[in-house]
């Protein structure tokens, strides 16, 4: 960043009196701060990396107190940025402000390939570090995996399974299974079946995998009870509300099964569970017009059982699909795999965790295996005129919600909503900062690029219709899911 950048930021940190997700203050009057490992680690492993400022006193209502020594500073931040795994190369930028001397120093993210970064004298164990909000807080050992799951290319979907045999496979399934697939793939119509199985992931050495009972399975969840499908209805806003009559849930089903059957089972859920709008014509022709067009449903619950991580380390946990009145939310365990974020969703191929799963799928159920089924979400809730979906990557799960229309403008105006959600659902078409200031009942357009624009865009939730010109008058705001 620049002086003018570095001065803009400390004015900010000074009017909001807080530290962020990408923001780190640290005294250092007296001396460099000998603890900069955990802060160093967590910035390299989220999206965009992070800035720590020293000569901020966070103790005494982020005061400027500046630094002791801004050259002696820097040689020693680059010294501790040496400890760690890969070695950090921060950016440094000094400036003075109000007579005082304040450094910042700016920590990449780390490639994909290396992180999880970390403290090399704790180990990757004890040493590696996730941002939560303005904290520093250890990563779990799952947290740790699934870096190593992507880095070291670890197929967890063709684990075996050692107490399954081939007997528990249904025939019936594999008979269709094995028809498809040689009339798609002439290379493989000429290979016997056990050689087929072999080539398609269903089996390693006659062991059935976890891909090959979740596929052909007769019952995959005698082996993993817990890798199904919930699904609730709630006559409410949260899951604790209650309808008129004091009922939890409106409808509370479990789906198992093949992934297919699964699928089949929710979709079931949700058709019977949203209501559907009659729209006659003038020529007396009858449409049904469902709450969410199902096509995105089928797509979001597809992309859940297809890209849920099937390690040990989540077979416990099964994929939710929750019916709200104002919305449909799906959230499976396994966040985003690889060197994919949120902004690039349905934008560039990303990788894919369960290759296997994916390739099989798209011979058995015609699943679309060309990154296509984001861009269809999306295009579906533009032409039900419906706010575009919302896409949430979060410590070990990822969360898709649908909108439904009325409701969800409505909800621009829900005291429950924060003033970020409120932007994103707004920001379904271009706005300015005058129109979302406005929506937010803000005086100051000013104080809303600062406070919340700029977070929001950082976190890759917002953009700019003129992002080579941030300052232009003729700037305006949308959400991420909103860019071609």
């Amino acid at each position: 960043m620049t002086e003018k950048d570095l001065i803009e930021l400390i004015n900010t940190i000074k009017r909001q009196k807080c530290e962020k997700q990408y923001i780190e203050t640290k005294k250092a009057l007296g001396g460099t701060t000998k603890k900069l490992y955990d802060t160093f680690s967590s910035f390299s492993n989220q999206n965009g990396g992070g800035t720590i400022l020293f000569g901020i006193d966070e103790s005494t209502g982020y005061e400027v107190t500046g630094v002791y020594d801004p050259q002696d500073l820097q040689t020693q931040v680059k010294n501790a940025a040496e400890q760690m795994e890969p070695i950090i190369r921060p950016f440094f930028t000094v400036a003075e402000y109000e007579g005082k001397i304040v450094v910042s120093a700016e920590i990449p993210e780390c490639e994909p390939e290396n992180k999880p970064c970390f403290y090399k004298p704790a180990g990757r164990l004890r040493g590696s570090y996730v941002r939560v909000g303005d904290a520093d807080m250890p990563m779990t050992e799952y947290e740790i995996y699934s870096y190593e799951v992507y880095r070291k290319k670890i197929r967890d979907e063709l684990r075996t399974v050692d107490r399954a045999s081939t007997d528990d496979f249904n025939r019936n399934h594999l008979n269709m299974f094995f028809a498809k697939l040689r009339a798609e793939k002439p290379q493989l119509a000429n290979q016997d079946e056990q050689r087929i199985l072999q080539l398609q992931g269903i089996v390693d050495h006659e062991k059935p995998t976890v891909a090959g009972l979740m596929l052909v399975g007769e019952y995959p969840q005698a082996f993993f009870p817990q890798l199904g499908v919930t699904a609730v209805a709630v006559d409410g806003y949260e899951i604790g509300a209650t309808g008129y009559s004091g009922e939890r849930f409106i409808d509370n089903k479990r789906f198992d099964g093949t992934i297919p059957e699964m699928l089949e089972g929710a979709m079931g859920f949700v058709r019977r569970n949203i209501k559907t709008a009659v729209i006659v014509n003038e020529n007396g022709k009858r449409t049904d017009k469902p709450e969410y067009p199902l096509v995105a449903v089928r797509e979001l619950i597809l992309n859940a059982l297809i890209h849920r991580d099937y390690s040990v380390h989540t077979e416990d946990s099964p994929i939710r699909v929750v019916l709200y009145r104002d919305r449909l939310v799906v959230e499976n365990p396994g966040g985003l795999y690889g060197r994919l974020t949120i902004g690039e969703l349905g934008k560039v191929p990303g990788d894919t965790r369960n290759p296997f799963i994916a390739s099989n799928l798209e011979v058995m159920i015609d699943a679309e295996n060309r990154f296509s089924g984001i861009p269809t979400i999306r295009e579906a809730m533009k032409n039900a005129k419906l706010p575009p979906p919302l896409f949430e990557n979060y410590r070990g799960n990822f969360r898709a919600t649908l909108f439904s229309g009325e409701k969800a403008v409505n909800k621009i105006q829900n005291e429950d909503l924060s003033a970020e959600e409120k932007i994103l659902l707004f920001c379904a078409e271009p706005k300015s900062k005058e129109e979302i200031a406005e929506m937010l009942h803000i005086k100051t357009p000013y104080y809303v690029v600062t406070k919340y624009l700029r977070p929001l865009i950082d976190a890759d939730k917002l953009d700019m219709t003129i992002p080579k010109k941030p300052k232009s008058k003729y700037q305006k705001y949308f959400t991420v899911s909103q860019r071609r």
